[in-house]
């Protein structure tokens, strides 16, 4: 343990739901994070439903849109300081951060045909699509949603970043992916 780490373990600052942290083993940390993103995941999903059963699903659906079109900025911006980025790294950036995003501890997700100008981003496995499926469910209608928090998480990386919507629910979508999005780097 360093000497900046142990003293970070005994700084009255830190909680003792911090505290304990320091003293896990690598492999639990990695289960404690995919647990906590589980956890956002569901408390997301509990949000929704509430809003929709109250209001209705174009409600619930604004609703969503409005509150991914802050967080995915705040969570853009978490990963780019995280990883000592400034805002302009383009394409690399951009496939770089989605690594470091919330949805990568859950879904099954992929960037190819990867040049310094374009990626796709495909959503191979998305929890909340498969775990509808499995119900008998149709798709969950989130290619709204998707616009805004794919654009302003992209945006946020670099704003010359544009996105563009190759297929998202409640598009046809093949059985290969949920969704896939472009993202090309305009021109200045």
């Amino acid at each position: 343990m360093s000497e900046s780490t142990a003293a970070a373990t005994k700084s009255p600052l830190l909680d003792e739901g911090i505290q304990v942290l320091y003293s896990l083993s690598k492999e639990d940390l990695v289960k404690i994070i995919i647990d906590d993103a589980k956890n956002w995941l569901a408390h997301d999903g509990l949000w929704f439903q509430a809003v929709e059963k109250a209001h209705g699903m174009d409600a619930a659906i604004e609703a969503d849109i409005a509150a991914w079109k802050t967080f995915t900025v705040i969570e853009a911006r978490r990963i780019m300081a995280r990883l000592g980025l400034e805002p302009g790294g383009g394409i690399p950036a951009l496939v770089e951060c989605f690594k470091h995003r919330l949805y990568a501890r859950l879904n099954l997700q992929e960037c190819i045909e990867i040049t310094e100008e374009r990626v796709v981003f495909r959503m191979v496995d998305c929890r909340v699509q498969s775990a509808r499926k499995r119900k008998g469910l149709a798709d969950f209608p989130c290619k709204p949603v998707g616009m805004v928090e794919y654009s302003e998480f992209a945006r946020t990386i670099d704003p010359r970043i544009r996105t563009n919507c190759i297929a998202c629910p409640p598009d046809a979508h093949p059985e290969e992916f949920w969704c896939a999005w472009e993202f090309t780097l305009a021109e200045e």
